[in-house]
């Protein structure tokens, strides 16, 4: 049997919002209009473990544009114990439809979750 590569990814379907699903808010900038910013929280409403043994190992950012096309818009790799899941990506809002969010806990595998703005 062959295997998906979207048979790896998990949702809220496999655990509700709690602590592995990346949320995604789109807002501005520390106060700033002209800025903005796509933050992702990975255990928003249920803290996720920050430890060597139980930590977000990363976050990716995607964004659909309004013409279909897919931009990866970035990444950011996290030390266990030293940083938590809390990301900001200074992102010009207006040139997309959507975001998409990837983050990766090494003892649950993959999450992913996306918002059309």
């Amino acid at each position: 049997m062959e295997m998906e590569f979207g048979e790896l990814l998990r949702g809220e379907e496999a655990e509700g919002k709690e602590k592995h699903v990346p949320h995604i808010e789109v807002g501005k900038g520390r106060g700033r209009e002209d800025v903005d910013v796509v933050r992702i929280v990975v255990g928003k409403e249920v803290p996720h473990p920050n430890t060597v043994e139980h930590h977000i190992k990363w976050i990716e950012l995607y964004g659909v544009k309004r013409d279909g096309q897919v931009v990866d818009i970035g990444r950011v790799e996290l030390a266990p114990t030293y940083t938590n899941p809390n990301v900001r990506f200074q992102v010009p809002v207006k040139e997309f439809k959507a975001f998409c969010a990837l983050a990766y806990c090494n003892l649950h595998g993959l999450w992913k979750n996306c918002i059309e703005i």
